[in-house]
């Protein structure tokens, strides 16, 4: 059940600081920032391939909505794991990440294991449009 507490009891009860709490956040997803390279350049692959064998006048702007989408969604995400405050970690470097892999909530990842989970949709997505490309061609 609730009850009503008053400002007095509150401020008994309360631990009030005036100084400034030091937050240590991690933001890094702990993979190396090529992964991450590799992925966007997937999905802009992928709009390229779709605009060299679709491009029409009416296609123009969709494609370019996309492409920027794609360039400001993994900016953002950028942005956030190197903003501040106080964020010493770093990504991973590709020899770290070799010779530890990483750890997930399922468990502990090679750096091959990750890779694959990490480039799995980027990839089967740009060979989708490749093969849609192919298919329009002969047609």
């Amino acid at each position: 059940m609730s009850q009503r507490i008053t400002g007095l009891e509150l401020a008994e009860a309360a631990i009030i600081t005036t100084a400034p709490a030091q937050t240590r956040v991690d933001r890094n997803f702990g993979l190396p920032t090529g992964l991450y390279a590799v992925t966007v350049g997937a999905y802009l692959a992928f709009v390229g391939v779709m605009a060299s064998a679709f491009m029409t006048g009416q296609l123009a702007v969709p494609l370019a909505i996309i492409a920027f989408s794609i360039i400001f969604g993994f900016g953002v995400t950028r942005s956030w794991a190197t903003m501040k405050p106080g964020h010493p970690e770093k990504p991973l470097s590709w020899g770290q990440f070799g010779s530890r892999g990483i750890m997930t909530l399922t468990g502990h990842l090679t750096a091959k294991e990750a890779s694959v989970q990490v480039l799995i949709l980027p990839v089967l997505i740009l060979v989708w449009g490749v093969t849609v490309a192919i298919i329009a061609a002969l047609v």
